[in-house]
């Protein structure tokens, strides 16, 4: 577990992500998203965009299930 401490920062408060913090999410570095969405379980912050992540999922089960289709279109 990593605690992290909120300061202010200008009209807003920041969050400082050491480099375990910043390793533990994947590298991050300046100017890299971050999302924050709610779970069952609190807050969970990812550098992966959730929303894009579920249009990739749908569009990899479309593109399984008409497989034949695509083959055919792309000839």
């Amino acid at each position: 577990m990593i605690e992290l401490t909120a300061k202010k920062w200008g009209n807003g408060i920041g969050v400082l992500l050491d480099k375990q913090a910043r390793e533990l999410l994947g590298g991050i570095g300046e100017n890299d998203k971050l999302y924050l969405t709610r779970t069952p379980d609190g807050l969970r912050i990812t550098p992966y965009n959730p929303d894009f992540e579920r249009q990739m999922t749908e569009a990899r089960k479309i593109m399984n299930d008409r497989r034949a289709v695509l083959r055919e279109l792309a000839k």
